[in-house]
Order: structure tokens, then sequence, then C-alpha cells
């Protein structure tokens, strides 16, 4: 299983060292550093002294976060998100949020959010924009006189005196790797840490019984955009929640980073007992199928492909928003396709 890899996984690491890389870090014909195999590619609690020292429920109630310290006066009833998996971690522990900001070409409100949540529908609808993740409308925030604004630090650190001008804003750290911590951070703010916990102690069980159930079966991940084929590595959304069922990974995609580049020419890195890939803005096998990387011959030729082991899956909770209820959506996936014989 990965994340208790035998020591002939890194011996077969070695071996395969000219298959990985990235544009980013070292181009995938150099060796990437081993994963750690020993111990979670991203935090799993509160450390540092994030948090508020206040019990669940209890408020005021004085927060450190990624952005510094915020108080929170009472239980927060209008929240403005600025980071769409926050949309999602939020809905989780029960509050709909007034106001979200959009990622490029997004919905406000993501798809699989919508689908997961239908008790919500009418209050999803009314959620107000509030501009780009990447530039947020102050003006439009301002309107909607939140009580909490919350946000990633990896894209709204600048931004950040000028939310907190606004309302009391909370920062979590951002980016995929950090999904379970950031959810603690946001649920403590909202005075909810404990449920935000039970959620996170059931996802982990559930994980080790797929775990016990999928075997030796080695599984790829796959996104396709545009311009880039990109497979993600340990220290991802999706190699974290691997990791948590110790699910095996081949070689060439055990590397401690989020995401290396592929050429058209290096798709065989890409290959495994089973691919589960998404091709940006497509929902269909038939849409997928228009797309440059999975018209081109060499992946048409992969054993998972050639043989209908690679699965298309939705491009928004496995690849782009890391929330709780997307990784409830991948472990569900995860769980079919190695357990139901899909």
């Amino acid at each position: 299983m990965f994340g208790r890899v035998p020591v002939i996984a890194v011996a077969a690491l070695t071996a395969l060292a000219a298959l990985s890389g990235c544009a980013s870090s070292p181009p995938v014909s150099e060796a990437p550093p081993p994963a750690p195999v020993d111990r979670p590619p991203g935090p799993t609690s509160l450390t540092g002294g994030m948090g508020a020292p206040e019990a669940d429920g209890v408020f005021p109630r004085t927060i450190t976060h990624f952005g510094g310290v915020t108080t929170i006066a009472a239980p927060p009833q209008r929240v403005v998100v600025i980071a769409t998996g926050q949309t999602d971690a939020i809905l989780t522990l029960g509050v709909v949020p007034v106001g979200a900001a959009s990622g490029d070409d997004a919905d406000l409100v993501p798809r699989y959010v919508r689908d997961a949540f239908p008790q919500y529908a009418t209050q999803l609808a009314a959620v107000a924009s509030v501009g780009s993740r990447q530039n947020p409308n102050l003006e439009a925030i301002a309107a909607l006189h939140p009580d909490l604004v919350l946000a990633n630090a990896a894209a709204s650190q600048e931004v950040y005196p000028a939310l907190s001008a606004l309302a009391p804003t909370v920062l979590v750290e951002g980016t995929g790797v950090n999904w379970k911590q950031d959810f603690l951070l946001l649920a403590d703010g909202l005075g909810k840490e404990g449920a935000a916990q039970a959620f996170l102690d059931g996802f982990a069980a559930d994980a080790a019984k797929l775990g016990e159930s999928a075997g030796e079966q080695t599984v790829s991940f796959l996104r396709v955009t545009a311009d880039r084929t990109r497979i993600f590595g340990v220290s991802s959304f999706v190699g974290f929640i691997a990791w948590d069922a110790g699910l095996r990974r081949p070689p060439a995609q055990q590397f401690d980073a989020t995401s290396k580049d592929l050429s058209p020419e290096e798709l065989q890195l890409a290959d495994a007992d089973r691919i589960f890939y998404s091709v940006q803005g497509a929902t269909t096998e038939a849409e997928a199928a228009d797309s440059a990387t999975t018209a081109n011959p060499l992946w048409k030729a992969l054993p998972a492909v050639r043989d209908g082991r690679a699965v298309l899956v939705d491009d928004d909770p496995w690849y782009l928003n890391a929330g709780p209820t997307a990784a409830r959506i991948v472990l569900s996936g995860l769980e079919a396709t190695l357990t139901g014989g899909h």
C-alpha cells in the first residue's frame, strides 16, 4: 500500500528516474526526490498555535490564523467566502454563504456542491457574486454586511488588510494538500471545530476500509486542459486521499509535489491499474475524447485506456476544489471503481 510502501518501491522509483518531472520543477527526464512514505503528505490537525482557545460554540472567540489574529464577536450569520473550496467546507458544517468569489470560467457555486446540498438550493441560488478569487470586489463584499470573511492566504494575503477593514477575516493556508488543516481552522472560526474533526475521523476510517479492499491496484491521477496535461503527486488533494487509503501509486507518480506536466510523448507516465482522469469542460467520455491528449495514439495505447480501466471523473471535486465534500466524492469514486468492479 502506498503510505506503507516497501523498500522495493523506492528502488523502482530510482529505476524510473528518467520518467518524472514538470515544467516548474525538475523536468520529467530527471529523478524527483522520493515521496515521504511514513508521514502524511499534509497537516492533519491545527498546529503552531493556530485556532481559538475557546470551546466550540463560545463567542466572542479569538482565532489565530494565517493572516494574524481575529476576534469574532458572535456566531457568524453572514459569511463571505473567497475560495470556492470554502463554499464546500462551510456547507458541510451547515452554513450557507451570502456571497462568494469564483474561479476563472467557473460557476459561482460549483455544480457538485449544488448536487450535494439540494436542501440549500434556494439559498445557493441567491448567493451574491463578489468578483473573482484573484481580484475580489471589495464594494460588493461591503454591500453584503458580512460578519465573517474566509479566504486563502495563498491567494489573498495581499488583500487581507482591506478584507479585515470590512469584517472579521480568517485566512486558511490554501492549496489542496492542506485541506484537512484548513477545514479545521475554518470550522474553528465558526465555533464548529468538533463537527469538522468528527467528519475527518469518519473520513479516515472509511479511507482505511477502502485501502483494505483495494488490494495491490495502482492508481493514477491525470488532469487535461487546453494547454496542459498533468499527473498529480503525493502532495496533492487527490494524492493525500490516496495516501489516507493506503493506495499504491505508480513509481512515476511517487513524487513529493502537487503535480508535474507531461509532454505528449510522456503519456506512459500516466499509466496504472486505474487511471482517474478529467478533461476540462468535459462531462462525458465523448466530450473528453475530443482533447488533444485523449486523441493522442500514445494515450489510446496505454494498457489502462486500451482495457477500459481509465475512468473519467468530475474536474471540479477531483482537481479544482479542495473541500471536505469534494474529498467524500473522490473517496466514493475510488471505492466504486476499485471495489465495485467498474
